[in-house]
């Protein structure tokens, strides 16, 4: 797949059921980290290297802002409430691909290192070392520790005056930051996607979002947004037996460290399936959930990540500016 056809196979992936995703997954995502970044980023873990070529742009000091789990759609919905509130505000949108499994420890630490997940095999199951992650990045590129911010944790307009101090240092060059709201919305959902988009509207409202983007910008930063997975509607078909425990439990993914292992879980669970990935550390094997299904109580409804459906595993990548 060549990265001119990037943006049509996201219109395609948009249109596709699950077992056609599963097929496209298993035929062209190894493909796809390896794809050139000029344009923008195709999986998360570019968005650092692209970052730096729009430094060498002229673009010289920048801010990512990674919502943490922010579907397209819900972008969409944040998007559409700030068109309302503040019209000032445009944007250049577009979307690239999570790390499977769409797991916060595995993408985030992706998106935030620069990284394919083999490459941090050791730490893969931690976002703790994601600041020493970003500050290496930007060392590697000529900055200086000083010149380069990482926060998390940002999530309410009463933080916002102590974030505009911080990045009012004359040095900071480049801010990372973390935006936990949405992931924390969607952990906490009872009513589905329409109590999360309730809570999105809520939030909006706040005017949090809005003026933490006025602020970068006000202080001279280029402002991207992205997140390092989405998340979907899912039922529970029960939690898999095994007799040895799983590295990792997400509600649509299982990881293991032996193929033993990973073998006999497959083979007890129906309504699973197995998909090597390339990237992942060779004795880091996953085990999805089929369908839409969740390794939760049985019938019982949820919103997850961790699972390759289009919601979970296409993620916005949005520029942000002023219009005049």
């Amino acid at each position: 797949m060549r990265a001119e056809g990037l943006k049509a196979a996201i219109a395609e992936l948009q249109a596709t059921t699950d077992e056609h995703l599963r097929q496209w997954v298993t035929k062209h995502y190894a493909d796809l980290p390896s794809l050139p970044v000029a344009k923008g980023p195709v999986m998360v873990h570019h968005v650092p290297r692209f970052l730096s070529m729009r430094r060498g742009a002229g673009e010289a000091k920048i801010a990512l802002l990674v919502f943490d789990g922010l579907a397209v759609d819900q972008w969409v919905q944040i998007r559409e409430a700030l068109a309302k509130r503040a019209p000032k505000l445009g944007f250049e949108e577009s979307a690239c691909f999570a790390w499977l499994p769409t797991l916060t420890s595995v993408s985030r630490q992706a998106l935030f290192s620069g990284l394919k997940p083999r490459e941090f095999a050791d730490t893969i199951e931690s976002t703790s070392p994601e600041p020493t992650q970003w500050s290496r990045f930007w060392q590697d590129q000529g900055l200086r520790a000083n010149e380069v911010m990482y926060r998390k944790g940002i999530k309410r307009t009463d933080q916002l005056a102590e974030l505009g101090a911080a990045i009012s240092a004359p040095s900071i060059r480049v801010a990372g930051m973390v935006v936990d709201t949405v992931d924390e919305i969607v952990h906490g959902a009872v009513l589905g996607k329409r109590g999360i988009a309730a809570q999105i509207e809520s939030w909006c409202e706040s005017g949090f979002v809005d003026q933490l983007f006025s602020l970068l910008l006000d202080k001279g930063f280029h402002v991207y947004l992205t997140a390092d997975h989405g998340n979907v509607e899912a039922v529970g078909q029960g939690r898999p037996n095994q007799g040895v425990a799983p590295e990792l439990r997400g509600e649509r993914v299982r990881t293991y460290r032996s193929e033993t292992l990973v073998s006999e879980s497959a083979a007890a669970n129906p309504n699973t399936y197995r998909l090597d990935v390339a990237g992942l550390p060779a004795n880091f094997m996953t085990l999805f959930a089929g369908g839409r299904a969740a390794f939760m109580q049985q019938a019982e409804p949820a919103v997850v990540h961790g699972g390759i459906s289009v919601e979970e595993l296409l993620v916005p990548f949005v520029k942000i500016s002023y219009v005049s």
